[in-house]
């Protein structure tokens, strides 16, 4: 069969069902093979955003996500979605198109170095020139994807490749000589970890994003549980533990809870699972480390103590490490610990907003006490992103941001993905109007494709958050950062064929917040926030 026959036969072997793509003439020869698949092509505007939607359907079914792309251009504009995966550990398999063998390094048309271009943002990479080499590099990179620290891998093939003739026969198994990741954890080292934890006072566990990587949400909830062990999370962490948990106090870092800062300033032990603690997430690393035992498990052995200083490190698989642990946990109790912690609790202001606007709290807030537990929130990047992290409490759905990389427009294509990976959850996308003129294109891919996504699009007519920076640390001086000239986004909206309407006062946001709940397929609310609204917790 052809080549271009085999990749798409590649994919269908390890029961990709969706991928995300825009096609262009180097990669045609595998659009044309993909024409007799099951395989499900979702067409979207932009290639990043091929990218950004392989990246939700991702994270939410565990699996590589798929994107693909043509030489030259559709390439590179794939390296921010790959960047972006890269930094938060989430598994791809990218397919790029390429120019003929014999015209690489020619400054063909549309030729690109995409896999040195794309080398820092990737855990490996394959340009195909040999056609027998392809079924044995599909293999490996879903495998490389998928294993270990996730991460995205690049595979481009030239046209003439596709082409050509190949006897197919797709490996069993991989066996790569120098990638082996450890996986089961030292045993030694679990029991310094559970002995650590036992003599502890004021014990507390910080999740992070590789939480979901090895799937370990309920074992890291039954440990806390046994244990009597308070827990906060980093952004990538969110939803790893319900809001509703009584041992649950937010998240860390200089946009987090209070509460949940004070409790890593007062704890004599911080249990750190699946979180590389970055620059965001704790500020002054070594303050932490004079009075604090750190405990670190990680299955990349590169992120600990890269940023925290560590007691005890423990390099494995958070599901793994923690099934044992549990098999060692005594019941504890932590009751003074917990009533300090508790102690330190208080209502957040609600602060009154000009007449004409909405606090974004509120309505974040309020919108999580009305959409059914299991909801998928997808937070862009800037003010939106933190009022959504702070704001809306996740009880059994997840939480999915561009935590790493911090990369706007992620939010309504990584929604898309989601919402393809399992339609049975509601899935509402996040955003200013900043990052959303970065992505609204793709409210066409949502209509194309019948993807039931709920939109929110927060309005301050700044780009909000480099605006609170100029505000707050330039004197005011406000440079670049006004959006004058934003369409009107309700019209926007219609002109897709997608109901919306505008929130300006409690009244409104109550039927909006209704409308979100209820409605069924795509709908918009634009709610207009104070233009000096603020990040900063009252």
């Amino acid at each position: 069969m052809r080549v271009s026959k085999a990749m798409v036969k590649c994919l269908e072997a390890e029961q990709v069902k969706v991928v995300f793509g825009y096609p262009g003439a180097a990669i045609c020869p595998f659009y044309d093979a993909l024409y007799e698949s099951d395989i499900r092509h979702i067409l979207v505007r932009h290639e990043a955003n091929a990218g950004h939607a392989a990246n939700g359907y991702a994270r939410i079914t565990g699996r590589p996500g798929v994107c693909i792309a043509t030489s030259g251009p559709g390439a590179t504009n794939l390296i921010t979605a790959i960047a972006t995966a890269y930094a938060d550990s989430i598994p791809l398999v990218v397919i790029t198109g390429q120019v003929n063998n014999d015209q690489i390094g020619s400054d063909a048309f549309q030729e690109a170095d995409i896999t040195g271009a794309s080398e820092p943002f990737v855990k490996h990479s394959y340009l195909i020139k040999d056609k027998d080499e392809l079924p044995k590099a599909f293999k490996e990179a879903f495998y490389i994807a998928g294993t270990g620290r996730p991460g995205p891998v690049l595979i481009d093939v030239p046209m003439d490749v596709q082409m050509q003739e190949i006897d197919f026969n797709y490996p069993k198994t991989v066996d790569i000589r120098s990638y082996k990741p450890t996986t089961k954890g030292n045993m030694l080292q679990i029991k310094r970890v559970i002995k650590a934890l036992n003599e502890a006072k004021k014990p507390l566990i910080c999740i992070g994003g590789g939480v979901f990587s090895s799937d370990a949400v309920n074992e890291i909830t039954e440990l806390s549980k046994v244990m009597q062990i308070p827990v906060v999370t980093t952004m990538m962490g969110i939803s790893a533990f319900s809001a509703d948990n009584e041992l649950f106090y937010g998240m860390i870092g200089m946009h987090g809870k209070r509460i949940a800062n004070k409790a890593v300033e007062l704890c004599d032990v911080i249990f750190l699972v699946g979180a590389r603690v970055g620059d965001r997430a704790i500020g002054n690393p070594d303050a932490v480390k004079k009075t604090t035992k750190v405990i670190h498990i990680d299955i990349d052995p590169a992120e600990i103590g890269k940023n925290l200083g560590v007691d005890i490190p423990l390099v494995g698989d958070a599901k793994l490490v923690l099934r044992k642990m549990l098999e060692l946990a005594n019941k504890k109790t932590h009751t003074d610990w917990l009533n300090e912690l508790n102690s330190l609790k208080s209502e957040e202001t609600v602060k009154p907003v000009k007449q004409g606007t909405v606090n974004p709290r509120k309505f974040i807030n309020d919108l999580s006490d009305k959409m059914p537990k299991n909801t998928t929130v997808v937070a862009d990047v800037g003010q939106n992103q933190i009022w959504s992290a702070t704001s809306y409490k996740i009880r059994d759905g997840r939480f999915l941001t561009s935590g790493g990389m911090g990369t706007m427009g992620y939010s309504v294509p990584a929604a898309i993905g989601a919402k393809l990976a399992d339609e049975n959850h509601p899935v509402i996308a996040i955003c200013g109007d900043g990052a959303f003129q970065m992505s609204f294109m793709e409210l066409a891919t949502a209509v194309q494709h019948n993807v039931d996504i709920k939109i929110v699009v927060m309005k301050n007519n700044f780009l909000g958050m480099v605006r609170e920076v100029q505000t707050n640390v330039y004197k005011n001086h406000l440079t670049a950062v006004s959006l004058d000239g934003s369409p009107d986004f309700i019209t926007l909206a219609k002109a897709y064929g997608i109901p919306a309407m505008r929130v300006d006062s409690e009244e409104t946001a109550q039927k909006a917040i209704d409308k979100l709940a209820s409605h069924k397929g795509c709908y918009l609310v634009e709610c207009v926030v104070d233009d000096f609204e603020s990040t900063l917790q009252l």
